[in-house]
């Protein structure tokens, strides 16, 4: 492994990754956006900010036969991508490039189901990460607005989106989704019963002509607050985390 680099487990160890010791590390964020994609054996996928592969790959530890495709902007990202793709022998196709500029090959393919992670942050917020790679994925460069009409113009008739969000961006994403695509569903995360949604994650489809719909919360932790040194998971969420199992929109 080289410098800098940490190998990291997901999936209750069906999947090792490397990622920046410092800077964007996926994490449970990327699960559950995998986990939320109703990918089918045989479908076209495509990931919008890639990162270092892990929520495509998660994806397809729980689906065979997909073919997988994404999209990043940052050349280390995108071979760290490329290398764990092959050392977890995953077929996945990596284009260096920006979804407000997406390549003329990328433009040219269609897809049964886009997802993506977009950058929780506005740059006009907050404080810059000192860590360029950390900055670049968490803080916003192309808006919502740019995401939202990336994936609905790679997007198939039917096809849908997945994204996770945090929580306070939903209205910014709903209103980047208005026009483009339909049939919106939303499950808010919370961390504990009782405590406000902190994430969310979203579907829509092309084409889609369905009420939209706000979902019961997904719970990740038991009890109200934290009492010991040790995972906490409501069994549905590891089974998730720890065994793949798919998260239903």
């Amino acid at each position: 492994m080289a410098a800098g680099l940490t190998s990291d487990r997901f999936l209750g160890g069906r999947l090792t990754l490397e990622q920046p010791a410092s800077g964007y590390r996926a994490g449970i964020d990327a699960v559950l956006l995998a986990a939320a994609v109703p990918a089918r054996p045989g479908d076209a996928v495509l990931e919008l900010g890639l990162g270092t592969g892990a929520a495509s790959l998660c994806l397809a530890a729980r689906v065979d036969g997909l073919a997988l495709c994404g999209l990043e902007l940052q050349p280390a990202y995108a071979e760290l991508a490329r290398r764990n793709a092959a050392a977890n022998r995953i077929a996945l196709d990596v284009v260096l490039g920006d979804v407000a500029a997406v390549p003329p090959a990328l433009r040219a393919r269609g897809f049964d189901h886009v997802l993506m992670n977009p950058p929780y942050h506005r740059r006009s917020e907050g404080t810059p990460a000192a860590d360029a790679g950390r900055e670049a994925a968490l803080g916003e460069g192309a808006p919502l607005a740019a995401w939202a009409e990336a994936a609905a113009r790679r997007l198939r008739p039917g096809g849908t989106l997945t994204a996770i969000q945090r929580a306070e961006r939903l209205p910014d994403l709903l209103a980047a989704l208005g026009g483009r695509l339909g049939s919106v569903a939303v499950l808010p995360v919370a961390p504990r019963g009782g405590r406000p949604a902190h994430l969310v994650i979203v579907s829509a489809r092309k084409g889609g002509r369905g009420a939209f719909r706000l979902m019961a919360p997904l719970v990740l932790h038991e009890g109200d607050r934290h009492l010991r040194d040790a995972e906490s998971y409501r069994p549905e969420v590891q089974a998730i985390l720890r065994d793949g199992a798919a998260l239903p929109l």
